[in-house]
């Protein structure tokens, strides 16, 4: 199964990302932000984030999830390269993420700058969630 694949947008850039289960889409789905906005091949394992997230639905979720490593990119010139989602879970009014990350440290000589992502949107945002597998669909403002 691909990890990710390009959609078609007229002024902005969107993926869709897929899994066996919704923690692999939303891996892959950082996967494919962190390629629109460095070459990931580069990208160097050197640094372990743990990241806990919140939120009051699937989308919303994917939203912060993807928004937090754009924050990381933009203010603290972190980029990731590797994801790892353990555990995302329905509670009676909201959804938890755990997961880790793996990047360094941007290095504009080494690391291929590509798009500058201006923010995450929820502008045709899917979450689907099928029997053998999952996928995530997000446009990227640029």
């Amino acid at each position: 199964m691909k990890k990710f694949e390009w959609i078609e947008h007229p002024s902005d850039m969107g993926f869709r990302a897929y899994g066996e289960n919704l923690a692999e889409a939303f891996e892959n789905a950082a996967l494919a932000l962190s390629g629109i906005l460095v070459d990931v091949g580069k990208v160097g394992q050197k640094g372990e984030l743990e990241v806990e997230l919140e939120a009051e639905d699937e989308k919303a979720l994917l939203y912060d999830w993807l928004e937090y490593f754009l924050y990381l990119f933009s203010a603290e010139s972190l980029i990731a390269s590797r994801f790892e989602v353990s555990e995302i879970v329905e509670e009676e009014d909201h959804y938890k993420l755990k997961a880790k990350a793996w990047g360094e440290k941007l290095d504009p000589e080494r690391h291929e700058l590509r798009t500058e992502v201006k923010a995450i949107t929820y502008h045709m945002m899917e979450v689907k969630r099928e029997e053998d597998r999952c996928s995530v669909q997000v446009i990227v403002d640029i």
